[in-house]
């Protein structure tokens, strides 16, 4: 299925750029998040137009991202959980509640999806995360997750 891109996106294109990809990522992921359109003729005409301003906003995006990572870049966080003796959390650690403390800690929002722990937070322990703020900028922080006390 041929699309027009709105916006770059990591691995598949840049803005402006018609690509072809399967109907289901098309429709499921690209279009659903507004990154792309169904090229048509209309369409196609339509991208030409604003794609200087399509430019802009990604480049207001990208500015935006850096920010963030100069931000967080390789800062540790900690979060408190109840664990068992043998240091294994009761669940886990998941993006959500990552993005939470960052909210909290640094008043930065970030949408849980963009966060990507390199490994799942089943333990206690120090781990390092990812996040893709950006289609060219990746960040990391660290997560310490410490034994929260049975008395609070």
């Amino acid at each position: 299925m041929k699309v027009i891109l709105l916006e770059n996106v990591r691995k598949v294109g840049s803005i402006g750029e018609i690509i072809d990809v399967k109907r289901g990522f098309a429709r499921n992921f690209l279009i659903a998040h507004k990154k792309a359109l169904f090229a048509s003729k209309e369409n196609i005409k339509e991208v030409e137009k604003i794609k200087n301003e399509l430019s802009k906003k990604d480049q207001d995006k990208k500015n935006n991202a850096k920010e963030i990572d100069e931000k967080l870049k390789n800062k540790e966080f900690i979060i408190k959980k109840l664990s068992t003796e043998n240091k294994e959390l009761y669940g886990s650690v998941k993006p959500t509640e990552i993005s939470k403390i960052l909210k909290e800690k640094e008043n930065v929002e970030i949408k849980p999806s963009v966060i990507q722990p390199t490994k799942e937070i089943k333990n206690l322990g120090t781990y390092i995360v990812i996040l893709n703020l950006h289609s060219e900028i990746q960040s990391q922080i660290k997560i310490k997750v410490e034994a929260q006390d049975e008395g609070q």
